[in-house]
């Protein structure tokens, strides 16, 4: 295979880890392929076997990481890889290397994502091409990301919005901040906007209450599906709500004009729930500043590979690789 001015990728999740080859910053059709973390012993490992796989010899490598990266070195929560301009050097060959947050990774896909994985949530008004944007991902985890064009340069600033407060603006919202302190010191909002933060907000139902007893995230959706359970739709409601919160507070803090966009697995199982009315409620309950909050397009995105595009975006901007 010709390697003339290709790139290997990488979006490394806390389970798997997808790979896939780039040219002139768009992903070559049938190159991903996906391989589980636990049975690699590093993301060094995984390139090589890739590249070995299918011939190629890529001039550039980025890879987005799941976790914290500073200064070109990513890391995971839950293994212990070795994610760093070194590693991914010495496993690719390639001369031009970049590490991103996982998050800025789909931000340099914003405006390169098909139109059919953009499912509408609020409209919004129209605004510059030039406008902020913003990135928030609801999976495992929970973080957000500005995104902001400067000429024709994407900038992605890297955050842990997730570790932050959980916002509180209602009676309910303390109850539930005030249920889960009891089991974790100082959370964040990412003790509730989560997989697992679901199976929070469903348990606080059973302790306000005064019965029922705590289900998984996907029993909670198996009772919606059935409509045997009020309160799994209260936890949806309650959920949904607080996502509308946290995007709103975000929303104020970077003035994305340009649209919010909605990511993750979570994020996605949320879909159907997201235009009941819940997120709006909550997303534009800003007093004298509510009007100002109906200028923010939100869209939900459902392309697997958004975060693989923008790390292939990402290297088409850099000099050192597009020149």
């Amino acid at each position: 295979m010709s390697s003339s001015g290709k790139a290997v990728l990488a979006d490394i999740g806390g389970t798997n880890t997808r790979v896939a080859l780039s040219e002139g910053g768009a992903l070559i059709e049938g190159s991903v392929k996906r391989y589980r973390n636990a049975e690699n012993d590093g993301i060094g490992a995984v390139l090589k076997h890739y590249l070995a796989e299918i011939g190629a010899q890529p001039q550039a490598a980025c890879v987005a990481v799941a976790g914290p990266v500073r200064d070109g070195a990513g890391r995971l929560t839950n293994i212990d890889w070795e994610i760093d301009r070194p590693t991914l050097a010495e496993a690719t060959g390639a001369s031009v290397i970049s590490v991103l947050n996982d998050l800025q990774a789909q931000g340099h896909a914003l405006g390169h994502i098909a139109e059919d994985c953009l499912t509408p949530i609020l409209p919004g008004q129209t605004a510059s091409p030039q406008a902020a944007r913003l990135v928030v991902g609801i999976g495992t985890g929970m973080n957000a990301a500005p995104v902001y064009r400067l000429g024709d340069r994407t900038l992605v600033p890297p955050s842990e919005a997730g570790h932050t407060a959980i916002p509180v603006q209602t009676e309910a919202e303390m109850r539930l901040l005030r249920f889960i302190e009891r089991k974790h010191e100082g959370p964040g909002v990412e003790h509730i906007l989560s997989g697992r933060g679901f199976e929070r907000v469903y348990a606080w139902l059973c302790d306000e209450d005064g019965e029922g007893e705590p289900l998984e995230a996907q029993q909670i959706m198996e009772a919606v599906q059935a409509g045997t359970d009020a309160r799994a739709l209260r936890a949806i409601d309650a959920f949904v709500g607080m996502m509308g919160r946290v995007c709103s507070n975000l929303a104020l803090t970077t003035l994305p004009f340009g649209g919010i966009y909605l990511i993750g697995g979570v994020a996605r199982h949320f879909g159907p729930y997201l235009t009941t009315g819940a997120f709006e409620k909550a997303f534009v309950d800003r007093g004298r500043f509510k009007e100002f909050m109906h200028q923010f397009p939100v869209s939900l995105v459902t392309d697997d590979y958004a975060a693989l595009t923008g790390c292939a975006c990402h290297l088409s901007e850099l000099p050192e690789f597009s020149a």
